[in-house]
């Protein structure tokens, strides 16, 4: 009895975890393009590899990476601090802060955040390490940030993390509520290259209906998923600045309760 109960919870949660993905990785494909269009090309990424000449050659330059792990990112580490988070403490305006490491996912998964699940076998894998660099970076320059502004890195993990996760699950419910008129317009959208590949006889009966219908599905699906995403990442945002303070310090010292509505003011 207890095996059959835990195979259908592991179904249950390939199948949530699918549709997290199906949500999530238009959007992250997106601001992989925007991403890429706005960058500089001779400009370094945000959190990137110390200098050479401050590099610690006793220190690894980073964890060993597991096989089947979709990451390219060899500076990241392991994870955030989980046992001890501190209070929310008072804020100020941005100061200069070192850079954050990203984090590695588990192997074979997509790491949103705190949101992970399973990579589908219809995901190329150069794709799915380039949306899990993406994730990584993302929470990683969020998490700096956040320590610019004064939070301590425990709580910036935390927060980053949830923002990212919550990010996820909102587009993925964007995306599946958006899902009805997304198929519709993919299928005005199939008609309409259907029709334009006519003169292109006989690929544009082929091509000009995948992609017309491609076309379709991601003009509505895409808006969706980011709008979802907005919200999630609000929510997360929120939910992880409220979290109670726990556990002791790295310096011995045990959190102290703070109240977060003046430091949030």
């Amino acid at each position: 009895m207890a095996s059959g109960k835990h195979r259908a919870v592991s179904a249950q949660r390939q199948k949530v975890g699918s549709v997290v993905v199906a949500g999530a990785v238009p959007l992250v494909l997106a601001l992989i393009g925007t991403g890429t269009a706005s960058a500089d090309p001779g400009q370094q990424p945000t959190v990137s590899q110390p200098e050479t000449p401050e590099i610690d050659m006793s220190a690894p330059a980073g964890p060993v990476i597991p096989a089947n792990t979709r990451s390219s990112l060899a500076w990241s580490r392991s994870g955030p601090e989980s046992r001890y988070l501190s209070p929310v403490g008072p804020l100020h305006a941005p100061t200069a802060a070192a850079p954050v490491a990203p984090i590695l996912p588990p192997p074979g998964q997509f790491r949103f955040g705190d949101q992970q699940v399973p990579v589908p076998e219809w995901v190329p894998v150069d794709t799915s390490i380039q949306i899990n660099d993406v994730s990584a970076q993302t929470e990683a320059q969020l998490a700096t940030f956040l320590d610019s502004v004064g939070l301590e890195r425990s709580r910036s993990d935390l927060v980053a993390a949830s923002t990212i996760g919550s990010a996820a699950r909102g587009a993925a419910v964007g995306s599946t509520l958006a899902m009805p008129v997304a198929m519709m317009s993919s299928t005005i959208g199939a008609v309409a290259g259907l029709v334009a590949g006519v003169p292109l006889l006989p690929i544009g009966l082929v091509a000009g209906p995948i992609l017309g219908g491609m076309v379709g599905y991601m003009a509505v699906s895409v808006p969706a998923s980011i709008i979802g995403a907005g919200i999630g990442a609000a929510v997360g945002a929120a939910g992880g600045m409220i979290a109670p303070s726990h556990g002791v310090s790295p310096e011995g010292v045990a959190p102290v309760a703070a109240d977060v509505a003046p430091a949030l003011a």
